[in-house]
């Protein structure tokens, strides 16, 4: 990996990024209020569990799909693409929590100097952009390669889920570091495990969608749940 690519790749997934990952938890914070996740064991099982479950098994081909849009330059899949991932968000929650945060996102790098002129006008033209949609968006404009975009994707997540349960279980710091590194094992496994699909010329791009699937039954009807959940902190 270029040096310049991952120093763009840290950039993006850090916690500094001001995109308003910090006040969403997507779902956890109902998964402790229902005391499904209240210590390190429980926590680690959630996250591994939803990594499987749902970001691996659709949210992560769904983000390759769209870089794969946007290394081709396919504003039609591209937009496309989003609204199909949109439509398979597990509550109203969690749709809002990815609009929200692609939309900060789809902000920023509207004022950065990378972008082409193309890409910009093609975000701009996105009414809803979901966070992978912009997040592919940038890693192709950066060049970072898809199995590191992959990493540092899941990377954040991971990291912001361990934040939010630093601060709700609340469970601490050598606690959240242990389950960081047992994830961070997983997500490397993850990305060493993406399949080649289409025409990218690293061998990972578009899939056809058959094998997808975003069936996380407990997810979504906690974070249903959270919707009218008495006191919270997150607004997922």
């Amino acid at each position: 990996m270029r040096p310049i690519a991952l120093a763009r790749l840290l950039q993006l997934s850090s916690q500094a990024l001001p995109i308003g990952g910090y006040s969403h938890s997507h779902g956890l914070e109902a998964a402790i209020d229902q005391a499904v996740v209240m210590d390190e064991a429980s926590l680690l099982r959630w996250i591994a569990d939803v990594l499987e479950f749902s970001m691996q098994s659709f949210e992560i081909p769904s983000m390759l799909s769209m870089t794969a849009a946007w290394a081709r330059r396919d504003p039609g899949a591209i937009e496309a693409l989003n609204q199909e991932f949109l439509s398979t968000r597990e509550s109203a929650e969690i749709r809002a929590a990815a609009v929200q945060m692609g939309f900060s996102l789809r902000s920023l790098v509207s004022i950065l100097p990378d972008f082409t002129t193309d890409a910009v006008d093609t975000l701009r033209s996105i009414h809803e952009p979901s966070l992978p949609c912009v997040w592919s968006a940038a890693t192709t404009a950066w060049e970072i390669e898809p199995r590191e975009s992959v990493m540092g994707y899941l990377w954040a997540w991971a990291e912001n889920q361990v934040l939010v349960a630093m601060k709700a279980v609340p469970i601490g710091q050598s606690a959240g570091q242990r389950v960081l590194l047992a994830m961070g094992s997983r997500i490397a496994d993850v990305a060493a495990d993406l399949q080649p699909h289409g025409s990218f010329t690293d061998g990972i791009g578009e899939n056809s969608g058959d094998d997808d699937s975003n069936f996380s039954p407990g997810l979504a009807i906690l974070s249903s749940q959270h919707e009218t959940q008495y006191s919270r902190l997150f607004r997922s």
